[in-house]
């Protein structure tokens, strides 16, 4: 048996994060109910294993996700994550091939070189030499990447890095150390015993010209374990835990776990899966506006993790959802905030007792109606819909035309849950009581909200989708008006439901679609959401504006969207444009009227 004294601090720090991880495992996945755990060893023992393994190697080591936002940045990440792998798994067919027999202790992979000078004597042992020292490198190069990306991030498309705490910045040192030390540690003994590739033994041959490399070997394969040994220490407790978190996290989405509306040992795992790889920073307005630091995403995650409380982190997001696009882990970042908006704020509920007194009663119809309060602030948009349905000859309830209940989004975003599911139970009550087939709404709040939380029994449609269902089995039939016009995504509509074909589709019919820079999953908010509290009307005007002028580069006639929050924002920011060219703000259903009439 191989051994030598120096392998403890890297065989003692394998131990530890062996077992502080294990015992992680053990915590998240028994916080599920029994039949929970049964989903996990039904997937394990499934054919879908096969899948989980691929994605696992996909994401965790070789970061595809990343390498599609920014190649360069992917690179870099793959190259440790996927290069230490490499490293690992070479060394340990190396070990065992060199000393034929399948079993050999730990750490002798890790220290090969070390404890064997002479390893020319089995098949391919060359090839392994000049394999091990390329992956060497590949890490290396990496490594260069890294270090350029904290002096120059512009280089891997960032404007703005995450900042460290101290325990991720004792981590990233000693991560940043273990390969340069293995480098300079086989060097050593290569200059000596001429064991190594092209790499380590051409790097030790000009090492041995002028420092004394037999009293040098030792101390570095020191430093090397060292550094390892401390690297695993650090990992449970810094933000490289995600390492390990997210192939837990890989195995529980595919078994059907989803983040609910309590913070569950699911959400433990997601929270956990963040890196901070600092891809969410740019992707938030708000920060871009105010240069708040405590409600980006990568904070937020991080003071949910080590249970750091504060109202501002939670209530100063747009919710808009840009962040969890571009998440390379695909973290429900909306979702977990909701919950800890939920846990934080007073849950003695509001007065709704109006709600058992209300006039509103169901009519009896084909199509149900609900314009949402939004709406109603900018009435254009619900005259336009009334007047396209009676152009179809719907047989239409507008279900809050005279006087409304909220569909109780704007409350369950703040993290009033009680308070939305009391205004709920009432509309489902209306809803069923009507008999209609179909609900349409053409704020995407009320749509996201009916379609995903009331579990109707009948279809919920945004106007977009009826509209152009209308159109295309020929109920209604739009003129083409010849204009140019840009199309914003609103993002409950566009992120947060998936629908971008339908308006597009639609306009296209009657205007000459002109493409944006920031479309479909990466839109830009308007500014205007009811999620944000402390964003004040300053804040959201530069938000709105700041889109309107991306949106209207190409100089459109008129930019249409599908929200009315969203075309008060724009309409306001447009016309305060200081150009020549000014631009209309319409919402889809006003101009497919003007089309029909």
């Amino acid at each position: 048996m191989s051994y030598d004294p120096f392998v403890l601090p890297f065989s003692i720090g394998l131990v530890i994060v062996v077992i502080l991880i294990l015992w992680k495992y053990f915590r998240w996945i028994f916080s599920h109910e029994k039949a929970e755990r049964v989903k996990i060893l039904k997937l394990i023992f499934s054919f879908k294993l096969f899948s989980v393994i691929k994605e696992i190697f996909m994401e965790v080591l070789f970061h595809r996700r990343i390498f599609k936002i920014n190649p360069v940045l992917g690179y870099m990440h793959s190259s440790f994550a996927f290069g230490w792998f490499l490293l690992i798994l070479g060394g340990t067919i190396e070990s065992k091939m060199h000393n034929h027999h399948a079993f050999n202790m730990f750490y002798e992979p890790i220290f090969f070189k070390f404890f064997s000078h002479n390893i020319d004597g089995f098949p391919f042992a060359s090839g392994f030499k000049f394999l091990m020292d390329l992956i060497l490198l590949y890490i290396l190069s990496g490594l260069m990447l890294a270090m350029a990306k904290r002096l120059y991030k512009k280089m891997f498309g960032m404007k703005k890095t995450t900042k460290l705490r101290l325990i991720d910045k004792l981590a990233l040192t000693s991560l940043w150390c273990i390969f340069p030390l293995r480098l300079l540690a086989e060097s050593f003994t290569s200059a000596q015993y001429h064991n190594g590739g092209f790499l380590t033994d051409n790097f030790g041959n000009i090492l041995a010209k002028f420092l004394p490399v037999d009293q040098l070997e030792y101390p570095a394969w020191w430093a090397y374990s060292i550094a390892l040994g401390v690297f695993f220490v650090m990992l449970p407790y810094s933000r490289y835990m995600h390492i390990p978190t997210e192939m837990v996290l890989i195995i529980l989405r595919k078994a059907g776990f989803k983040t609910e509306k309590k913070y569950t040992g699911f959400s433990r795992v997601e929270v956990q899966s963040c890196s901070r790889c600092g891809i969410c920073l740019d992707a938030c307005q708000v920060y871009a506006t105010t240069q708040r630091n405590k409600m980006l995403p990568a904070y937020f995650l991080q003071s949910v993790r080590f249970n750091k409380k504060g109202k501002q982190g939670l209530t100063d997001c747009l919710m808009c959802g840009r962040c969890q696009e571009v998440c390379p882990v695909g973290i429900g970042i909306n979702a977990i905030r909701r919950v800890k908006r939920n846990e934080l704020f007073d849950e003695k509920g509001a007065e709704f007792e109006y709600l058992e007194e209300s006039s509103i009663k169901s009519k009896k119809a084909d199509v149900i109606y609900f314009a949402g309060c939004m709406t109603h602030l900018t009435p254009t948009i619900k005259r336009s819909m009334v007047a396209l349905l009676k152009k179809a000859e719907i047989n239409f309830w507008f279900m809050d035309e005279d006087s409304s209940i909220c569909c109780g989004r704007p409350l369950q975003v703040l993290g009033k849950e009680k308070d939305a599911n009391i205004l709920a139970d009432k509309n489902r009550e209306l809803i069923a009581n009507s008999g209609a087939e179909l609900l349409v709404t053409s704020c995407p709040i009320c749509y996201k909200i009916f379609k995903e939380e009331y579990n109707l029994n009948i279809k919920v449609q945004h106007h977009t989708e009826y509209l152009n269902e209308l159109v295309n089995i020929g109920k209604l039939k739009p003129a083409n008006l010849n204009f140019s016009a840009v199309y914003h995504d609103p993002c409950d509509l566009g992120r947060g439901s998936g629908i971008y074909n339908q308006p597009r589709e639609l306009l296209g019919r009657i205007s000459r679609l002109n493409k944006s820079e920031n479309e479909k999953e990466m839109a830009l908010c308007c500014g205007s959401s009811l999620a944000n509290l402390p964003a004040g009307f300053d804040d959201k005007e530069f938000m709105a504006s700041e889109a309107a002028e991306q949106l209207c580069v190409s100089n459109p006639d008129k930019l249409i969207t599908a929200c009315p929050l969203c075309k008060k924002a724009f309409a306001q920011a447009c016309n305060e444009r200081k150009t020549s060219n000014q631009v209309d703000v319409k919402d889809i259903a006003e101009v497919l009227a003007e089309a029909v009439a």
